[in-house]
């Protein structure tokens, strides 16, 4: 499976301490062999109220996807995601709303109330990635 050469500098993707505790969780109860070949998969898909959605699932490498490596674990993104997520952490979150894993990203310049959605600075630029 091959990986796709970023064409800037890219500054990376991580998991906060609590982030990678969770994925490794998740790992732990699943076959040796998927453990091997999955990671957690970090997407951006048009859509909410803000312009753009985080999609995050457990998932094997695929080709073109860039891959990060963090505390052992794999985070994969696929080219066309990347310029909206470099430079995230990916948290795991406890509240009164629920718990789940959340993006914190810096590229964010605007979120919507229910935190599903977000805006950067400039979406054209981005595009142009």
């Amino acid at each position: 499976m091959g990986t796709t050469e970023v064409t800037y500098n890219a500054k990376g993707i991580a998991f906060t301490e609590k982030g990678a505790e969770k994925v490794n969780e998740f790992l732990a109860a699943q076959s040796a062999e998927a453990v091997a070949t999955a990671g957690l998969r970090v997407g951006v898909r048009g859509g909410g109220c803000s312009g753009f959605q985080y999609q995050l699932a457990f998932d094997t490498q695929r080709d073109g996807d860039v891959i990060f490596e963090h505390e052992g674990l794999k985070i994969l993104v696929d080219a066309q995601s990347l310029p909206y997520v470099d430079g995230s952490a990916i948290d795991y979150v406890e509240s009164l709303q629920g718990a789940g894993f959340q993006v914190n990203n810096p590229n964010v310049v605007a979120a919507c109330g229910c935190g599903s959605s977000f805006k950067v600075a400039d979406e054209a630029e981005v595009s142009a990635v």
